[in-house]
């Protein structure tokens, strides 16, 4: 928990205050990786009991699959609305890379969090409150965007009740990178994969 907490405070510091992107998501993926492949080898099925599991996969997808619809259907209704939507090629190789973040975000705030307090002896939070103070967490890590606040929060209360239920890191890392790619192209009029390769590459629209 400790750790995640870190990783939090680094995403303040190293993406939003020094603007290092990639060289943060890159270290935190490299980390995060190397800790899941340790954790596995010194105590097996941790990464069953985690949710990189694919036994349920399709169960899980069937109840991801509406929920990820409708919110690509609200996200293009709401950027027309706002006149937001400023979708170019980049989306592509986004939505390529931008599910293995998920995957780990989830991971981390889902798995290690919502997961933890829920199998904490002795717990007092009943599930609405471990739901809601994961959904709290996973929401403040994206301040000071309004919109991605609101957005991260209805996610990660359904990611949360649906974990507790059937607990999947892949179904939900995925979507969470697909939803989340949109969401920038969609609602924010940001281009994450410039802000992510630009500088290095100088890649241009």
């Amino acid at each position: 928990m400790s750790a995640v907490v870190l990783t939090a405070l680094g995403k303040f510091l190293f993406m939003d205050h020094l603007d290092w992107r990639l060289p943060f998501v890159v270290t935190a993926i490299i980390g995060w990786v190397g800790y899941i492949i340790y954790r596995n080898k010194t105590k097996p099925g941790i990464l069953n009991y985690w949710g990189f599991r694919t036994d349920n996969f399709k169960k899980v997808l069937k109840k991801v699959l509406p929920f990820g619809i409708f919110s690509v259907i609200a996200l293009i209704s709401i950027g027309l609305y706002r006149d937001s939507i400023n979708i170019t090629w980049h989306i592509i190789p986004v939505l390529i890379l931008y599910p293995v973040w998920g995957i780990i975000q989830q991971f981390l705030l889902i798995a290690l969090t919502a997961g933890n307090m829920q199998d904490l002896k002795n717990r007092k939070l009943n599930k609405g409150m471990i739901i809601l103070c994961a959904a709290l967490l996973f929401a403040s890590i994206h301040y000071p965007y309004i919109w991605l606040i609101a957005g991260t929060f209805i996610l990660a209360v359904f990611y949360g009740w649906l974990y507790l239920k059937q607990r999947n890191i892949y179904v939900l890392g995925i979507f969470h990178g697909w939803l989340g790619g949109i969401f920038y192209y969609t609602i924010l009029n940001r281009d994450p994969f410039l802000e992510m390769f630009g500088k290095i590459f100088h890649f241009s629209k």
